[in-house]
């Protein structure tokens, strides 16, 4: 993982990691999906399927991460 990111909160190192992994992987189904529908625009067919799954994996990482920033404190903080 690059530096710049280690460095960020947890939320958004959460939110960078879903989105690029859920981007990623959405993009590829795209693309695999526009080959077999018609490969002129298989291009297209990937940014209109990764685009909204990496909105998904952003989202979701940074739900899970302010969740876990929340719920779990270092030693010696209270909970007020």
């Amino acid at each position: 993982m690059p530096r710049a990111v280690t460095r960020l909160p947890l939320p958004l190192r959460l939110a960078v990691l879903g989105g690029a992994v859920l981007g990623a992987l959405g993009g590829l189904v795209g693309f695999v999906i526009g080959l077999n529908v018609y490969a002129g625009t298989a291009w297209a067919a990937a940014v209109e399927v990764g685009l909204p799954s990496g909105l998904v994996g952003l989202i979701l990482g940074l739900a899970v991460g302010s969740t876990r920033a929340f719920l779990v404190r270092p030693r010696g903080t209270s909970h007020r």
